[in-house]
């Protein structure tokens, strides 16, 4: 059987695991390893998943993505998503829509030291949902917002999404976080943009929150001092160089530990959870890891990215063309699969087409975590609807849909004004120390 039939039978194969419901990263290395050893031998094949495997978990590089995770998992036991929304519902909750653009605020501002979508919107529909109901927001809204503010957890840095993306790509860990930060505050000033547009449009619908006395207001905004120290001190040191991302993630993990304990928000039970929380993610990521990894060197020697490079420039729609094209697929596959999974599943294959195009590497990664995280929340399956229907049991499919529509048009035209002009991503990475 030639290499061509191989990679063909090899992708069938992936999908139908898939399909059975086997782990993405368990599919990939076993698809991985047993073309490798059609290939190449049973024995190379076999020495492979060892070196690969030793590899990955030794990495000094890889150490950035448990660093990070511990951190997130740290600060979300600490009840920082509470501290947040409680300080942005205090200033702007009590006008119409208040509460809305309070919990996008208050996403942003726990996704930059969280890093996930989907504990993003997992913490927020317990936080935010049952204060907007109890002012009488409409179910549609209050959760399409918590939907759409959970895709900020992989876009604002330190992002595991990107950090993997630059591991697979070889591109710099700390260029990519400042990439994210500027899309992200976009991101975020639109979907204010977009409840400020359905307040005007529908006056009524949404309704003004409590006022509260201007005393309560600066006690609770004094309250987020410690997430706002622990992201300016990790973000500031890897803009200026003073450490690299994995000593980033040691810093971050180190400063919410000694942050958590010193504002009596941790106890040993907290710090259990929040050990074995980042030790489960850490170890799934890894797991997903060393099956792409494997699964890419299956790829290499069928020379498939080479020969999808050469098919997809040959189309003749020009680049832009296929960079539309490479979205739709995402988008396609944000119905099916996370957005972790999807990055290691499709980048190793992609990247060589995007390189050949004369696209950024830093911008496309930008780019892509974007598509990613939309097709996380658009119709017919998206991952972090589901997320928010598993914790907010009484709302239904459709009614999250509806209300996530707005948003899923404020992130389109978002994408747009991104690919049009690059500069928006690339600005801050360019100033690096």
């Amino acid at each position: 059987m030639s290499p061509d039939a191989v990679a063909i039978l090899g992708f069938f194969a992936l999908f139908a695991l898939m399909l059975l419901r086997v782990p993405v990263g368990m599919a990939m290395g076993l698809v991985g390893v047993a073309g490798y050893s059609y290939l190449v031998g049973p024995g190379p094949a076999l020495k492979l998943v060892g070196q690969t495997s030793m590899r990955t978990v030794t990495d000094y590089t890889f150490g950035v993505i448990p660093m990070f995770m511990l951190m997130g998992a740290l600060v979300s036991v600490s009840g920082v998503s509470r501290e947040l929304f409680k300080a942005a519902n205090s200033m702007i909750g009590h006008l119409r829509g208040g509460l809305g653009v309070a919990t996008v605020v208050a996403c942003g501002g726990f996704a930059a030291i969280c890093g996930s979508s989907v504990a993003t919107a997992a913490t927020f529909s317990a936080v935010a949902y049952p204060e907007m109901r109890r002012f009488d927001y409409p179910q549609s809204f209050s959760t399409g917002v918590i939907a759409a503010g959970g895709t900020l957890g992989a876009i604002l840095p330190p992002s595991t999404v990107l950090a993997v993306y630059a591991i697979l790509t070889q591109q710099d860990i700390g260029k990519l976080f400042m990439a994210g930060i500027v899309p992200g505050i976009l991101a975020m000033a639109m979907y204010v943009l977009t409840i400020a547009v359905i307040v005007k449009t529908r006056p009524g619908w949404l309704p003004g929150g409590e006022v509260k006395p201007w005393s309560e207001r600066v006690k609770d905004l004094k309250n987020v001092w410690a997430p706002l120290v622990l992201f300016v001190f990790v973000i500031g040191g890897l803009y200026g160089g003073f450490f690299t991302p994995t000593e980033a993630g040691g810093v971050g993990a180190s400063g919410a530990f000694i942050l958590g304990v010193l504002r009596r928000k941790l106890d040993g039970p907290k710090i259990r959870e929040a050990l074995l929380s980042a030790t489960r993610t850490a170890a799934a990521v890894f797991t997903v890891l060393i099956g792409a990894l494997l699964f890419g060197y299956f790829l290499t020697i069928t020379q498939s990215p080479q020969k999808l490079t050469e098919f997809l420039t040959g189309l003749g729609i020009g680049r832009y063309g296929v960079l539309a094209l490479i979205m739709l697929m995402y988008l396609l596959l944000g119905c099916l699969m996370d957005a972790m999974a999807m990055i290691i599943l499709t980048v190793p294959i992609i990247f060589p087409v995007i390189v050949h195009l004369g696209f950024d590497p830093i911008w496309f990664g930008v780019i892509i975590v974007m598509t990613v995280e939309l097709g996380l929340i658009h119709p017919p399956v998206g991952m972090n609807v589901f997320v928010i229907k598993s914790v907010v049991k009484d709302v239904s499919f459709t009614t999250i849909f509806k209300g996530v529509l707005p948003f899923i048009v404020t992130d389109i035209v978002r994408l747009v004004i991104l690919i049009a002009f690059p500069v928006i991503a690339l600005w801050l990475p360019t100033r690096m120390g």
